[in-house]
């Protein structure tokens, strides 16, 4: 069937569901998920500014995830619960560019902070000794510079390999945001090239991320074996753990999604792994850091303390 291939101004988004009447319930657990979303990570930062045992390298990297994980989720979620109110549930091109973008740019970010997490635990666990030497104030800002370097190069190369593509009415994307699969479906052009590039800079982002999260963790628990007490090996494996369930919940979740072929997508199975990493990913970091961290614990106990002490007087 020939497709007209004018030039598009918007497109309409369907959302996550057409039936009416579970509009509703999805439009309340959406507005729940990206509410605790803005107040535990806004939370958590404030919390680590605050707290002076918390003005270490590893809470410097934490307090950036939460930063970035607050606007990752603004990305979509206003957008989402916006068009779940209105008739007509549109986004503009210039619109659908800026939110893929910042999604591509802010997830790459995340990748990247969390393999800087990884070394920091090494140094921590392997060189306790030397851990405040090696990663001092420089190294912990110049690792951060440079995963927001990465991340808009990838969101930079992503973003014009798609949105520079001739695209094709009906305007219609089967998603409830910008993606990249149900986007490349309404182009006029020949998508193999940017299939490809696509394909290659995800590979890069996500592999070079994964395997130096892998080699810092296989020398991790290399010293964690030399550890001779229990309650050593204990408290070196609790300083992991937060970090390695973040680790496993997004890099599983983004190669299902992406690392995988195009014959293989089902997209009502991937709307709803969708809302995981764009929504529910964000909301449960700071969960996992506040209740599987003893430290930040103790600093959230000693913040509201001193919050209701201020109140009383």
């Amino acid at each position: 069937m020939e497709r007209n291939c004018t030039g598009l101004t918007e497109f309409i988004l369907l959302g996550l569901t057409d039936q009416p009447q579970l509009q509703g319930v999805i439009f309340a657990v959406f507005l729940f998920i990206y509410a605790f979303t803005v107040v535990g990570n806004l939370g958590m930062i404030e919390l680590i500014r605050t707290s002076s045992r918390l003005h270490t390298p590893m809470y410097f990297f934490l307090s950036n995830l939460s930063l970035v994980d607050f606007c990752y989720s603004s990305t979509s979620a206003p957008q989402t619960l916006v068009n779940f109110m209105a008739s007509k549930k549109t986004i503009s091109f210039a619109g659908c560019t800026v939110q893929f973008f910042f999604i591509c740019f802010f997830i790459s970010i995340e990748g990247c902070l969390l393999a800087a997490m990884a070394y920091d635990r090494l140094v921590a666990i392997s060189n306790p000794l030397l851990y405040t030497v090696i990663m001092h104030k420089k190294v912990c800002i110049q690792l951060v510079i440079s995963s927001y370097f990465c991340g808009c190069v990838n969101a930079v190369v992503q973003t014009s390999s798609i949105f520079t593509l001739s695209f094709c009415r009906p305007n219609i994307i089967d998603h409830f945001f910008c993606d990249i699969p149900p986007v490349l479906k309404l182009s006029c052009s020949d998508t193999k090239t940017t299939e490809i590039v696509l394909f290659i800079f995800s590979i890069v982002v996500v592999t070079s991320t994964a395997v130096m999260i892998f080699i810092s963790y296989a020398y991790i628990f290399s010293a964690i074996l030399h550890i001779h007490s229990v309650e050593g090996k204990h408290k070196a494996f609790s300083t992991c753990a937060s970090h390695l369930t973040s680790v496993t919940i997004l890099y599983g979740t983004v190669i299902f999604m992406y690392l995988r072929p195009n014959s293989k997508y089902a997209q009502q199975k991937d709307k709803v792994v969708s809302v995981f990493y764009t929504l529910v990913i964000p909301m449960l970091n700071p969960l996992i850091y506040s209740l599987r961290n003893k430290e930040v614990k103790d600093a959230l106990r000693k913040y509201a303390g001193r919050t209701r002490c201020s109140q009383a007087t």
